[in-house]
């Protein structure tokens, strides 16, 4: 059986998340059906990374078998026909055939996920579930700065949910970088893998840094608390994207 890797984008605001959920709507779950339609037999398909409600992705990774050779353009035009027919905000970007090592989430050796802040006074519209909007004033350099506190390898208990499946809690978080553009503020993470929550925990922590109620030693003692009460408010689902998965 031939094995398909497919580069997928979307808006992830009408999606339960990556993962297909029993009566409610996600990426998979909408793949999968695209895949059957014009295959004419089931099929599985397995992300990189699973990314919660209302994420988006800029670039996930997912594989596939199918029983018969499909000619990757035929599948990308294909799937891309239908998910536009089904009212999906989902298009493949990419596909080509891999070997049957390929695994998409266990051959990643890095991700990177973006996070975006619109830092302005003017409610957002165009916008509205594509970022956080935070009205006041944010210092992006303080914001900076904290999050090298953050930087390496460290048990990160205090920064994943308490629903994470996760075997340890213990990650290498290889950069973690925030800049400012305008009024917009980029927050870049890269790890070989994140815990659940763990990205929109970082950035809610940080923007109380970018507020001043917080200090980048106060970030240092909540990590070393290892005490999930001692994180920052979880920053809000619709500013974060999968932004690239290296293999």
């Amino acid at each position: 059986m031939p094995r398909y890797r497919i580069d997928i984008e979307y808006d992830g605001t009408p999606y339960c998340g990556w993962q297909r959920q029993d009566g409610h709507p996600s990426v998979q779950q909408s793949i999968e059906e695209t895949l059957q339609h014009f295959c004419q037999h089931k099929t599985v398909i397995f992300g990189a990374g699973r990314t919660d409600t209302g994420v988006h992705a800029l670039a996930q990774v997912a594989h596939f078998d199918l029983e018969q050779f499909w000619k990757p353009d035929k599948i990308i035009e294909a799937s891309n026909g239908i998910l536009r027919q089904r009212g999906d905000l989902i298009a493949v970007t990419g596909c080509r055939q891999v070997n049957d090592e390929f695994d998409a989430r266990f051959s990643a050796i890095r991700r990177s996920y973006r996070y975006r802040i619109i830092n302005r006074n003017a409610p957002l519209t165009l916008d509205r579930t594509l970022a956080w909007w935070v009205r006041f004033p944010l210092d992006a350099r303080a914001m900076h700065e904290a999050a090298q506190e953050l930087v390496g390898h460290h048990d990160f208990t205090t920064f994943r949910s308490v629903n994470c499946q996760a075997k340890s809690p213990t990650k290498t978080l290889d950069a973690l970088a925030v800049t400012r553009k305008g009024e917009e503020i980029e927050i870049i993470a890269t790890s070989r893998s994140f815990l659940h929550n763990q990205v929109r925990s970082l950035v809610g922590t940080l923007k109380m840094v970018g507020d001043g109620k917080w200090s980048k030693e106060d970030v240092a003692q909540a990590l070393h608390a290892k005490d999930r009460k001692q994180c920052g408010p979880v920053a809000p689902s619709c500013g974060l994207y999968l932004a690239s998965v290296e293999y």
